[in-house]
């Protein structure tokens, strides 16, 4: 379960951001996060993937406190950011081999999951540097490099941003089938009407 209290973030002066929030979720449920631009949502999902520490309260995830213990934490995670910030010199391929490697869940069968994974997603230019990809090849590999790993807990910041109809479509049946091996999930996006089925419940911003 992911217990939120009292969580409140602010930047020096000025209003908070959200103040006061209080939240719990039980394992394999999906949460929408909503909202329109510069409302929070971004905020609250960088400190949900330990990229932001929040000015007051805390947030537990199997009775860890996840800025007070991340590397324990991160390794139920994963994780698709807002920007598409990923190593240049690398492989699509190479990316996700990473993944798993510093995971210790390397084994005979990764090759393979790789591939599927990429096959899925139609990402054809998998062997080639990610420094080469458009802007929706690099979305394409950071889904695949936030699931390889089968996290327990699945935190993405408009996954589908940059991707067509198509492949936002097959983007939504992995998560489905995701969310059924009871994972978590936590979700921004534009797309609500696409993406209503999935959501358990929705966190509306500003808070």
């Amino acid at each position: 379960m992911i217990e939120i209290k009292n969580l409140t973030k602010q930047y020096k002066s000025g209003h908070p951001i959200f103040a006061g929030f209080n939240k719990n979720v039980k394992q394999g449920m999906a949460v929408g996060v909503v909202g329109p631009n510069g409302s929070g949502k971004t905020t609250f999902l960088r400190i949900l993937s330990v990229n932001s520490f929040p000015t007051e309260g805390s947030v537990k995830y199997k009775n860890i406190d996840i800025h007070k213990r991340p590397a324990e934490y991160l390794k139920y995670v994963g994780l698709v950011h807002d920007e598409e910030t990923l190593p240049d010199h690398l492989t699509a391929s190479e990316l996700l081999e990473w993944v798993l490697r510093n995971r210790d869940l390397w084994d005979a069968s990764s090759d393979k999951k790789i591939e599927n994974i990429f096959d899925q997603l139609s990402l054809d230019a998998r062997n080639e540097q990610i420094g080469t990809f458009s802007t929706g090849m690099k979305k394409k590999t950071q889904i695949a490099a936030a699931i390889i790993s089968d996290p327990e807990l699945l935190i993405m910041d408009e996954p589908l941003r940059g991707l067509d109809k198509e492949t936002r479509v097959v983007v939504m049946d992995l998560l489905k089938d995701i969310k059924s091996q009871n994972t978590t999930i936590f979700m921004s996006s534009h797309y609500v009407n696409e993406e209503n089925e999935l959501f358990d419940e929705m966190i509306q911003f500003p808070l």
